[in-house]
């Protein structure tokens, strides 16, 4: 009678476990394994937990050459972004990855270091190389040209960047979300309301700014002169100082929560109250946001749905290359209410 291998022989090989190494495991067949491999949807869920283990136990590794030549692709999403550190570029690369690994797509991404076309298209290169079925370029800075053609070959969809790209585009709706910032300290009897804008390089901070700019004209309020900070605590913080020593600054729109956190800093540390003598409206809903003192009344993104979007628009694109891809989404952010906005006395 022949005998079957078990975990330990497979392990014990030079070569790393095949397919029908799991099959023997699982007590299945070569076929069975292979449609859990290429996560089919015709194999009953017991057997599939059953294959799964067999394959944790062998350290089974799909080859991902073979599998590409099965399905016409190769289970891989590109993404191209700036810095990282900077919180939305990050949270927008985390919901992109989340969402890919819910589709059974894994990620790999490049960080682009200088701000140009050319380093933009380099990393598309180098990702492509490296065989990717769609790419993300979260172009959250301004580039050095108004324009980029990337000639990948593969899907592209731009994330946080310039709508008039040729490419679909999504991003949050910076300016319906900039506009209720405004328009929510203007109800409460603010006679106008100061912005601290994000850095001059962003598409995010300019739209939050236009679109600030654009509610005060509506509104008949006078438009005071706007600050540029740098997304971090510290420029709020210093730019808060000049605010601050200002008595008709009653009402502040930040352009993102690490601006508002250092500007209501600067006004605790001069005598102002929050939101008694100064009201502060953040953007982007940071987690410890509710924990600020006073917790922060600020303008929620949805990073998820951001992250949902940039990956379902490359799957439509790469399911059907033929169809013309949606030209572009913007997600609807909210205005969350907390205590530093207060009716002015």
């Amino acid at each position: 009678m022949e005998k079957t291998e078990g975990p330990a022989a497979a392990k014990g090989r030079n070569r790393p476990p095949s397919q029908a190494d799991v099959a023997a495991l699982a007590g299945v067949s070569s076929q069975t394994v292979s449609r859990v491999a290429n996560n089919r949807s015709n194999v009953e869920p017991e057997t599939r937990d059953r294959v799964l283990s067999a394959m944790r136990i062998l350290g089974y590794q799909r080859n991902s050459a073979a599998r590409a030549l099965t399905l016409g692709r190769f289970q891989v999403l590109g993404v191209v972004t700036f810095d990282v550190t900077a919180q939305g570029n990050a949270r927008t690369l985390a919901a992109i990855s989340r969402a890919a690994q819910r589709a059974g797509y894994s990620l790999n991404v490049v960080c682009v270091e200088d701000q140009t076309e050319e380093a933009v298209q380099q990393a598309v290169r180098q990702l492509t190389e490296q065989a990717v079925d769609g790419l993300v370029v979260i172009e959250a800075q301004i580039l050095d040209r108004p324009g980029f053609n990337v000639s990948s070959g593969v899907p592209v969809v731009v994330a946080d960047g310039d709508p008039e790209r040729r490419f679909p585009s999504v991003d949050t709706d910076q300016a319906a979300g900039a506009a209720a910032a405004t328009r929510h300290l203007l109800d409460l009897g603010h006679r106008t309301v100061w912005h601290l804008g994000g850095p001059q390089d962003s598409y995010a901070a300019r739209r939050r700014a236009a679109a600030w700019h654009a509610a005060l004209k509506a509104a008949g309020a006078p438009v005071p002169p706007l600050r540029f900070g740098d997304w971090t605590a510290a420029s709020g913080y210093e730019i808060g100082r000049e605010l601050a020593a200002r008595p008709d600054v009653t009402a502040v729109f930040a352009a993102n929560d690490h601006l508002a956190l250092g500007l209501v800093r600067a006004l605790h540390e001069a005598g102002r109250r929050v939101p008694e003598d100064v009201s502060v409206v953040g953007f982007d809903d940071l987690p410890e946001s509710a924990y600020y003192l006073p917790p922060l009344t600020t303008v929620r993104q949805d990073f998820e749905e951001v992250g949902r979007e940039c990956v379902a628009q490359l799957l439509r694109q790469i399911d059907s290359p033929g169809e013309s891809p949606t030209a572009s989404v913007a997600v609807t952010p909210e205005l969350v209410l907390r205590a530093s906005t207060a009716r002015q006395a």
